[in-house]
């Protein structure tokens, strides 16, 4: 595509107007008339994944101003979900994925770009610029921010969820819960957990539309800033070679990241975000194909919060293309990416200018090498991926859980359900002592119709620091869950109470059977008395004649994403 052709170019014919408001923002002549790039990030203050991404934004625009584009700024901050976390702020976590992807969407079309760069670290930033990338008729490609230093001892953001807790008991002193505070997030970049916002990260990479090695990416180096200003100077030959997100990206591109994502033992809220990002270009992701990739594909690297390893240390023993490279023979190598080269070709490109040793030298400061982190198929961390998808008389549509941190006694669970209708409730309980062990403790009306399907960290956190519970309480939601949680917790019940699930209608005192080895979750009993199948339709046929929703007060922007939120299975997205 030459200059004279681009959409920015054609605007200008009958729109002079555009020009002069343009010369306003000291655009010269000579930058009107070259190709126009929107580079829209999430910097803002809103949390460290953000912060730094002005930096970025400039290091793409020299990128971009060294191939002749001109760049243009734009920013939807996001939010946080561990600021979020523990009052009503969470239920927008969600909902916000999609209000961004509608503002990037209206950034990228309401003025006459060319092409466009997105970035972004974090939970919903990062899958709502995807989405709208799969939605632009436009060469586009993704930036991700990277992630933090890790403290000392390798110490993460997570371990604040136990030790503010511990202080609230007066089992640690200010002193030490300071400490903490100061220490746990030393840098700007992702939380250095395999949380959603690392995994969406490498989502973004394992699909083809980050460059190679992007993902996690130590954000206090230089390497990180030099994925920006290389992005920079793609984008202007992606524009040139018409090379559009939408129109090359296939089925086994999201194979491959449902490969990626089982192999690091990926987020939950990945079965939110891929789903989501799939329907943009009219591919279908089902919850079977997350189970059926992760019975084949082995966990090759134990990362926190369950596992050992922080995230940049992850990134510096190969991150991303470590796995492909492991899982080579499995994945679809011919799958085209922003590169303009296929996923094998880049892997031999990272193999041929030495990237892998490069990366890898970083690690003899830590007195660890490559091969202690990132594992082989022969010698995995563990011989399947954690997600199972779980279907019974409760959850006829399925449900999820992550065994990573799951202890193996708890497979096999059999309860006595606590019932619950907001997690604030469920809390409380907790922490008063009041949940007793072998208590199925449920948390309904939390899904996408029922508040917006916030997540229930609060909930885990208090239930994994209880080790007199957390090895003989369940919990289980139509709500979702961070990808930090550890223990066993089980989500995504569907269909949710609000619409007429079974979840709905359970009561205290209802017996719970989890088998996760054969993907079951039933009610096996009422009050107390185990019950038949049959026994059990015909209590919840009874009690749904009676049953009374509870009404849950919220804003306008709630009701309208409740109101037009698809199910958890198709990616909670709307349904417009």
């Amino acid at each position: 595509m030459s200059c004279g052709c681009s959409r920015s170019q054609n605007l200008r014919k009958v729109n002079y107007q555009g020009d002069g408001l343009r010369s306003g923002m000291q655009w010269e002549d000579a930058d009107l008339g070259k190709l126009q790039i929107l580079i829209d990030t999430v910097h803002g203050d809103s949390h460290p994944g953000s912060s730094h991404l002005g930096g970025l934004a400039d290091e793409a625009k020299i990128g971009v101003y060294e191939s002749q584009g001109k760049p243009a700024v734009y920013a939807v901050t996001d939010i946080c979900d561990g600021i979020a976390m523990a009052h009503d702020g969470m239920n927008y976590s969600l909902a916000s994925r999609e209000i961004m992807s509608f503002m990037f969407e209206i950034h990228a079309l309401a003025s006459p770009f060319d092409g466009g760069i997105f970035m972004a670290s974090c939970d919903k930033s990062v899958p709502a610029q995807l989405m709208t990338m799969m939605r632009l008729d436009m060469a586009t490609l993704h930036v991700t921010g990277g992630s933090m230093l890790s403290g000392p001892n390798y110490m993460s953001s997570e371990i604040l969820y136990g030790a503010g807790d511990k202080y609230a008991k007066g089992e640690m002193t200010e002193q030490e819960l300071m400490y903490y505070s100061r220490n746990c997030c030393p840098s700007a970049g992702a939380c250095q957990f395999i949380g959603t916002a690392s995994t969406m990260q490498c989502m973004s990479e394992a699909l083809g539309l980050a460059l190679p090695g992007n993902a996690l990416a130590a954000a206090y180096t230089t390497h990180l800033t030099r994925f920006a200003r290389r992005a920079g100077r793609q984008i202007i030959q992606n524009v040139k070679d018409s090379l559009i997100p939408r129109k090359f990206i296939s089925k086994k591109n999201f194979m491959n990241a449902l490969m990626v994502h089982a192999a690091l033992g990926g987020s939950t809220n990945a079965m939110l975000h891929l789903p989501a990002i799939a329907r943009e270009v009219g591919i279908a992701i089902e919850q079977q194909e997350f189970d059926a990739i992760n019975r084949e594909v082995p966990v090759l690297v134990s990362l926190k919060t369950g596992g050992q390893w922080p995230t940049d240390l992850f990134w510096y023993a190969g991150g991303v293309p470590a796995l492909m490279r492991e899982l080579k023979d499995m994945l679809y190598l011919d799958a085209m990416t922003v590169t303009g080269k296929t996923v094998g070709q880049n892997l031999d490109d990272l193999e041929a200018v030495g990237w892998f040793n490069e990366v890898n030298s970083y690690l003899a400061n830590y007195k660890v090498q490559a091969g202690d982190i990132v594992k082989t198929r022969k010698n995995p961390v563990k011989p399947q991926g954690n997600i199972k998808v779980l279907k019974g008389n409760l959850a006829p549509e399925g449900a999820v859980i992550k065994l990573s941190g799951v202890d193996e006694a708890i497979h096999n669970f059999t309860g006595t359900a606590r019932v619950f209708d907001s997690e604030e409730e469920a809390v409380a309980e907790l922490l008063d002592g009041k949940i007793g062990p072998k208590t199925a403790v449920f948390i309904r009306f939390e899904g996408p119709k029922g508040s917006g399907m916030p997540e229930m960290l609060r909930t885990t956190e208090a239930l994994w620091n209880m080790p007199e519970l957390s090895n003989s309480v369940a919990l289980f939601t139509d709500g979702r869950f961070s990808g930090a949680t550890r223990g066993p917790a089980v989500g995504h019940i569907a269909p949710e109470a609000v619409e007429g699930g079974p979840i709905a209608y359970l009561e205290d005192g209802d017996m719970i059977k989890m088998d996760v080895a054969a993907r079951k979750l039933d009610i096996v009993g009422i009050k107390g008395k185990p019950a038949t199948p049959e026994e059990v339709a015909a209590v919840l046929a009874e009690r749904k004649k009676t049953k009374v929703f509870p009404v849950k007060e919220t804003t306008p922007l709630l009701r309208m994403y409740k109101k037009l939120a698809r199910t958890c299975t198709e990616g909670a997205g709307l349904d417009i």
